[in-house]
């Protein structure tokens, strides 16, 4: 497999979903607490990408495994990257555990280190990694794929890094919690967003594979409703973090990335094509993202 293989595998392109609020999580650390573990922090990037990567992989895995009926053989050998590529399935499973099991070891290191809510947090994840593709009904083929992908990348992904930074000096409460959820909504909505521009583009091809994502439910026209809305809900927490003081006034700036939000929301909206149209999901969640994460660490390190 070539590396370039592997990353499409893996679906490289799509970690700035995890990244970025890592990074976001790490600020907000040092912004309220002064104190950063370095250590834990990189041991923490590390298994988080590693997980992350092997719930992609296993997510083309557990979708090649199931296409047993003609309409799926068809899907399984003209979009699915192992039939195209013809891949050893066999070898993609057991790359998966191998990246899941070298991501559990690095997070039980950490739990050593840090304590019991590392380990509800790291449960939860794997959890909702291994039920979003595997098992008998997995979470991408239901309507609750936007929710679970949006909270445990946006917000618990954020969550453990800015717990494994103040672990000593903050106790793991329900107000730490609740700020970190309120000052996590852009990323949180941004990534739900790409989820449900992803489902809607993929709806002929759902309804196929027997998937019911919430656009099954929803329709196509409501569903884009819902898709401009959780970029609206995503900013109004934005500017209430900011109101409350959760996030630093210059934060406010990532509001210039609205009018290109807008701009790509409708281009999708008005065509929404895999591969032509679903990349503005991308670019939306890539800017959102990109721009809280500079202007936070500005608002940080100038105390403004």
């Amino acid at each position: 497999m070539s590396l370039s293989v592997f990353l499409e595998l893996v679906e490289i392109k799509a970690k700035t979903a995890s990244v970025f609020p890592f990074l976001l999580g790490t600020l907000f650390a040092w912004y309220h607490y002064h104190t950063l573990h370095i250590a834990e922090l990189l041991v923490f990037f590390v298994a988080m990408l590693l997980f992350n990567m092997a719930v992609d992989a296993n997510d083309n895995y557990q979708d090649y495994k199931r296409s047993e009926r003609t309409e799926a053989l068809r899907f399984r050998e003209k979009t699915n990257i192992i039939g195209v590529h013809h891949l050893n399935p066999s070898m993609i499973g057991w790359m998966v555990v191998g990246m899941m099991v070298t991501s559990g070891v690095l997070g039980l290191w950490m739990v050593s280190r840090t304590g019991w809510p590392l380990l509800v947090m790291g449960l939860f994840s794997f959890a909702v990694g291994y039920g979003y593709a595997g098992g008998p009904r997995p979470i991408s083929a239901t309507p609750y794929g936007e929710f679970f992908s949006g909270f445990t990348m946006g917000f618990v992904i954020f969550l453990i890094a800015v717990y494994v930074n103040v672990f000593n000096v903050a106790a793991f409460s329900w107000p730490l919690i609740g700020s970190v959820y309120l000052a996590s909504g852009l990323a949180q909505c941004t990534i739900a967003a790409l989820l449900l521009a992803n489902n809607i583009a993929d709806q002929e091809e759902d309804e196929t594979l027997k998937r019911r994502t919430i656009v099954h439910y929803l329709g196509r026209f409501r569903s884009i409703i819902f898709f401009y809305g959780l970029y609206t809900v995503g900013f109004l927490m934005l500017i209430a973090a900011v109101a409350l003081g959760l996030l630093p006034k210059l934060t406010l700036l990532t509001l210039i990335t609205v009018p290109m939000v807008v701009k790509n929301a409708r281009g999708f909206a008005a065509n929404p094509v895999k591969k032509l149209t679903f990349p503005n999901a991308i670019k939306n969640l890539f800017i959102t993202t990109l721009a809280q994460v500079v202007f936070l660490a500005l608002g940080v390190f100038l105390n403004i």
